[in-house]
């Protein structure tokens, strides 16, 4: 069974149509790349998936169950997360103040030995995003690289994380920290078992990150597979070379 399963899925906005029909399906354990030209409804997709926006209609499905009425801090519960291509982060908390956010948001219990153990864990995960030395900053103080490293760290302090959801966490940052970055999820992944759905324009990102690469334009999916069958598929490339035309 499927880890995540979307059916038929379409979200409009005033009658304009983001995602039109959208059907995948993604294995626990994999590391599917999700891509496609500006606009063609990849940042919708994952507000559904994280569940910002209500669909317009059809289904997600999170372990074969639908989770298309649980709120955001249900599925993230449940062990859904996501990351935005321009960090939300409290940016008057200082990064370890930010570390704790998520756990303390998720769990009805807050002893003291249960935040002695969640101090432990972020700094564990904030060493594993080598964050460690910039735990007293604020975040606001943060690179943009950083900031997305912060995002992930806080990611994983979520109990029982099993889906991450990333929006363009490669998007304006350095080489060093899209290493980084890349290694930090090959390492959550063969490690920890965690599935990720990741969109990037960074297609050596996702060429190194990904067995399986999914398409789409104009709302809708129109190819899936390795990355070498995507490239030569004929309605990839004109998707690709038609918004360069009109762009030009």
């Amino acid at each position: 069974m499927p880890i995540l399963q979307v059916d038929n899925l379409s979200k409009q906005f005033d009658g304009l149509v983001a995602v039109n029909d959208l059907s995948f399906s993604i294995e626990s354990g994999e590391i599917r790349g999700l891509i496609g030209p500006n606009g063609c409804g990849k940042t919708t997709t994952m507000n559904m998936l994280a569940g910002l926006y209500r669909p317009t209609h059809g289904d997600v499905r999170y372990h074969g169950k639908s989770i298309l009425k649980l709120p955001t801090h249900t599925r993230t519960a449940q062990g859904i997360m996501r990351t935005f291509q321009i960090p939300k982060l409290f940016s008057e908390m200082t990064v370890g103040e930010n570390m704790m956010v998520p756990a303390l948001a998720t769990s009805t219990v807050k002893t003291p030995e249960f935040i002695e153990k969640l101090e432990h864990k972020s700094s564990e995960k904030l060493t594993f995003c080598k964050l460690d030395h910039v735990s007293h900053l604020l975040a606001k103080q943060l690179s943009g690289g950083q900031r997305m490293l912060l995002q992930i760290a806080r990611g994983l302090m979520v109990e029982g994380l099993e889906l991450f959801l990333m929006d363009e966490p490669f998007a304006g940052i350095n080489q060093v920290t899209k290493e980084t970055i890349m290694d930090a999820i090959l390492e959550m992944n063969k490690d920890h078992g965690i599935t990720f759905l990741i969109v990037s324009h960074e297609m050596p990102s996702v060429r190194r990150l990904c067995q399986t690469v999914s398409v789409m334009h104009e709302g809708s999916m129109i190819s899936e597979g390795s990355i070498e069958e995507i490239a030569n598929n004929p309605l990839v490339i004109e998707a690709y070379l038609g918004g360069q035309n009109a762009a030009s």
